[in-house]
């Protein structure tokens, strides 16, 4: 970025709106099922092509003990350690499946697991895990690998987290949400300091080289002031990253959101002030925003990613393993090959019933145009870099950038007389230090499937 970030609430009042995160371009609801198990085993064939990408693993642990009402996540509520049992025979199956795909000699050089909660599982079922992939992918054991876990502090086993770092995780992510007693009854998520501190300093003890915190704000009962303690005691224990989601409550599309109360949640306004308060605490105590809801220590190497111009996004957020083909595992898993992306079945029935037969459970998918292509290399720009170098676009696609994006050029014109774009012309299109707490409404001017709509 060309500038630190400035938080001018007055923008953000009037720009922010609903929309894609982009961790992709086109986003999932562009999916659809004629894109079906042949035409991803032909994208996976093709990306061997030299030059070969390294691979991105994202394994989805979908089971949960409770549930907490904000989620809207692909997750299972159960306390039935069969059920694990059962579905990690069926991962089994899928990483032995999917890796007869991919040459051996591409290196995977990021490995995720998600949820759900991935610690769920026994350290010994997740080692099973890692020692399935070992056997079937060419995991790196570089210190440029990037194997990071989702825990949450509340379930974690005792010396789990150095059973995790043995197993070569390097990356731990916390869900925090928030401190305060009254938010986490309203979200079925009682959670106390200890816990967090505790697991923290088990990472730190373990070696781990960055500890991520999530927080939500917009929650119910959330307020001002109770915010401000959970932002000072999360500063005050100085995770290397903070990622801080905006709540979207959609209860018709989340049942687990209808056990909250909306006349409890936070107004808009309620809503900005609380967020201009998290980039407050968080600026003043060292932390850089990186983009969206992500922030991270200078130190960190989503910072150098950034500074160097290696930024990447993808559907687990920031990430400094740029250009990897993403092959996802597990029920409702995403994987992006080259043009094409792919997801498995949502449901755990069909995901089982597939495995049993001897099937990818790739359930639908997209493979992208060539003005998918040129817009996701725009998106990605914004979303990354700030910016966009319209005659490198031109070249890489042949064409005349200023005629096949006229329109956009238009609008962009009016976002630059508001201050959220620096430049805009044949050189470069620039975010500026207002607009950069804006990139996703700046983003979505280029989204030909929502001007659709």
């Amino acid at each position: 970025m060309h500038a630190p970030a400035v938080f001018d609430a007055d923008l953000v009042r009037r720009y922010d709106r609903r929309g894609p995160r982009y961790t992709s371009y086109p986003t999932a609801l562009q999916f659809h099922t004629n894109f079906d198990i042949a035409a991803y085993r032909r994208a996976a064939l093709l990306s061997n092509a030299a030059p070969a990408k390294p691979l991105s693993i994202y394994v989805h642990a979908p089971f949960c003990v409770s549930p907490c009402f904000y989620c809207g996540c692909n997750r299972i509520i159960t306390r039935d350690a069969q059920q694990g049992v059962d579905y990690l025979q069926r991962l089994n199956i899928e990483i032995e499946l999917q890796s007869a795909l991919f040459d051996r000699n591409r290196i995977v050089r990021q490995l995720h697991l998600g949820g759900g909660t991935p610690t769920f599982f026994t350290s010994g079922q997740l080692a099973s895990v890692l020692h399935t992939l070992h056997k079937w992918f060419s995991l790196d054991s570089s210190r440029a690998r990037e194997f990071s876990i989702e825990i949450d502090p509340r379930t974690v086993r005792p010396d789990a987290i150095a059973a995790l770092a043995a197993m070569g995780f390097n990356r731990i992510s916390l869900g925090v949400q928030d401190f305060d007693p009254e938010v986490q009854r309203a979200i079925n998520r009682m959670q106390s300091i200890a816990q967090v501190e505790d697991a923290l300093r088990q990472a730190r003890a373990s070696g781990f080289r960055s500890v991520s915190f999530d927080l939500i704000y917009g929650l119910p009962l959330q307020n001002l002031t109770s915010f401000a303690r959970t932002l000072e005691q999360v500063v005050a224990m100085r995770p290397d990253r903070v990622a801080v989601y905006g709540y979207a409550h959609i209860p018709n599309n989340f049942r687990a959101q209808r056990a909250i109360d909306a006349a409890q949640l936070p107004s808009a306004e309620g809503r900005l002030q609380l967020l201009a308060l998290t980039v407050e605490k968080l600026t003043q105590a060292g932390y850089v925003h990186i983009g969206m809801d992500h922030f991270a220590l200078p130190e960190d190497d989503l910072c150098a990613a950034q500074a160097q111009g290696d930024l990447h996004r993808n559907f687990q957020g920031y990430s400094t393993c740029a250009d990897c083909d993403l092959v996802g595992l597990g029920v409702s898993s995403i994987g992006s090959l080259g043009r094409a992306y792919a997801q498995n079945s949502k449901r755990l029935r069909e995901y089982f019933d597939a495995l049993d037969h001897g099937r990818l459970p790739v359930e639908r998918g997209l493979l992208l145009t060539v003005d998918d292509e040129v817009r996701r290399d725009v998106i990605h720009s914004i979303m990354c870099h700030g910016a966009v170098k319209p005659r490198a676009i031109a070249e890489r696609y042949a064409l005349d950038f200023a005629s096949y994006f006229a329109y956009e050029l238009n609008e962009l014109r009016v976002l630059q007389a508001d201050g959220l774009l620096r430049r805009v012309d044949d050189e470069e299109i620039s975010v500026s230090d207002r607009g950069h707490y804006l990139l996703r409404s700046i983003a979505m001017v280029f989204d030909a499937y929502l001007r659709a709509q």
